[in-house]
């Protein structure tokens, strides 16, 4: 029978500790904010953890910092799981097929071979430790106790105490940046102030201005392949002192709950935890037949610790950016216009990757074309579909965008010649088009697409796709 209840005041930290008393198998959903959280359990211990903002950006974000997969297959597991499974289960032989999507997707790369047992521990470990750390957050909100049919298949099990206080080390760190940055889906944004440049301030790298253009501070951490705490604090004494101005989260990231400002302490860093690995949970993993293995201590994952996260290849100091990691971000923020007075860079950008789009439609090109071009991509707009393929191989984009529905051929013939074309295997391929089906994004897929974009879209979409699928 489940179990139900209210609060005005909700203690996340002592429900969760008397929830690892059970020896029972239960699922704590806690609802504030349009959010809804999902904590599995069983015999005390989580083995699972979500939430219902942007589960897929958590998982993809996570999956760059394994660093295990490629593009293709990043963008196959969207297609898959992320908007087939929000309204229908994939029937694949397992029994995990009503369980989240995200968490669905990881059980799909374990039986697919992408991830071993070992890297899908420390995949699960990295996302519940981001779940618990919002959820602790929580003030007010109501929950509910599921039985024991809303479960998941067991993957590793995480001890409750070590992952809170795991947890409470990030958001102490998290708090002493407290009032400047009050959530790490905030927006940095370089000023232009000339004054600014006299003052005695560590130098940002040209890398990181170039990107400061509406990513978060997380999704930014990624790209520089920086720890999020450590970027948060080269960028604090810009805030403070007015030379990086903070947007707000954009929905639906600005749902979750922000950090509580500490009123009674200075902001300030808090640096001695920053070394720490994080990744220290006791864990029993669980092999691919359902049954627990030896359990794990800290020592027994140190060598995975140290294969998850990859050494730099420059100087550790300069924090650099690998080019995969900026060719291949797939865990992108959404963004929006900035008003004027804000810059995305004090640096000369330059064009970096070439988009074709192809479309019968003068006003869907002329809008594709100013979202991008204001992004710094050189956009090459052609309006007979006939001519497109000696244009794209003249051209040789970086990225194609391609209408559906075409006067003379239409996007799915297209595509399948510009595919044939040895040169162009592994160039995206996005549709744009109308069409909502199914049955119209399977055979998309068949045709060798690589996303899916539907009119009419925002810039904010189109974006986040483009980057999505450059590599």
């Amino acid at each position: 029978m489940d179990n139900f209840g209210t609060f005005t005041v909700l203690r996340p930290q002592s429900l969760l500790k008397q929830l690892c008393n059970s020896v029972g198998t239960t699922c704590l959903h806690a609802f504030s904010n349009l959010v809804t959280w999902s904590i599995y359990l069983e015999q005390g211990a989580i083995t699972y953890a979500t939430n219902s903002v942007e589960p897929f950006d958590r998982l993809e974000r996570h999956l760059r910092r394994l660093n295990q997969l490629s593009s293709e297959t990043r963008v196959q597991l969207r297609m898959r799981f992320e908007h087939e499974l929000s309204n229908q289960s994939i029937s694949d032989g397992s029994n995990v097929s009503n369980q989240p999507a995200d968490y669905q997707a990881i059980h799909w790369l374990i039986n697919k071979g992408y991830l071993d047992a070992a890297q899908a521990t420390i995949l699960i470990q990295e996302l519940v430790k981001e779940v618990i750390e919002s959820f602790l957050l929580i003030k007010t909100g109501s929950y509910a106790l599921s039985n024991a049919q809303q479960t998941v298949t067991k993957i590793c099990r995480l001890d409750v105490d070590k992952t809170l206080e795991n947890c409470q080390i990030r958001l102490r760190n998290w708090q002493s940046f407290s009032p400047h940055i009050a959530s790490p889906y905030q927006r940095p944004y370089l000023l232009i102030n000339s004054k600014l440049h006299n003052q005695n301030l560590p130098q940002l790298l040209p890398e990181l201005t170039n990107w400061m253009k509406g990513f978060s501070l997380r999704h930014l951490a990624v790209i520089m392949n920086q720890d999020e705490i450590q970027l948060a604090q080269n960028l604090y004494p810009h805030i403070v002192k007015g030379g990086v101005i903070l947007h707000e989260p954009d929905p639906p990231f600005d749902q979750l709950p922000k950090y509580v400002p500490k009123a009674a302490s200075p902001s300030r860093y808090t640096t001695a935890l920053l070394n720490k690995q994080f990744i220290d949970t006791v864990v029993e993993p669980i092999n691919l037949h359902g049954q627990p293995e030896t359990a794990l201590t800290v020592e027994d994952f140190t060598p995975v610790v140290r294969w998850a996260t990859p050494r730099r290849r420059r100087s550790p100091q300069t924090f650099p950016p690998s080019r995969q990691n900026l060719q291949e971000l797939t865990i992108l923020n959404t963004i929006k216009s900035a008003p004027e007075r804000v810059t995305t860079t004090t640096v000369t950008a330059k064009n970096t990757y070439k988009i074709i789009t192809v479309d019968d439609s003068p006003t869907i090109l002329k809008e594709i074309s100013r979202f991008l071009e204001s992004e710094n991509f050189s956009v090459i707009t052609i309006d007979d579909p006939l001519k497109a393929v000696m244009s794209i191989i003249r051209h040789k984009p970086d990225l194609i965008l391609l209408d559906l529905n075409m006067a003379g051929i239409d996007g799915y013939e297209l595509c399948k010649i510009i595919r044939n074309n040895s040169m162009f295997k592994h160039t995206p391929i996005i549709f744009v088009t109308g069409n909502r089906g199914i049955v119209d994004k399977v055979k998309a897929r068949l045709v060798g697409a690589s996303g899916y974009l539907t009119k009419p879209f925002t810039r904010a979409e189109l974006l986040k796709l483009v980057f999505m699928h450059l590599a």
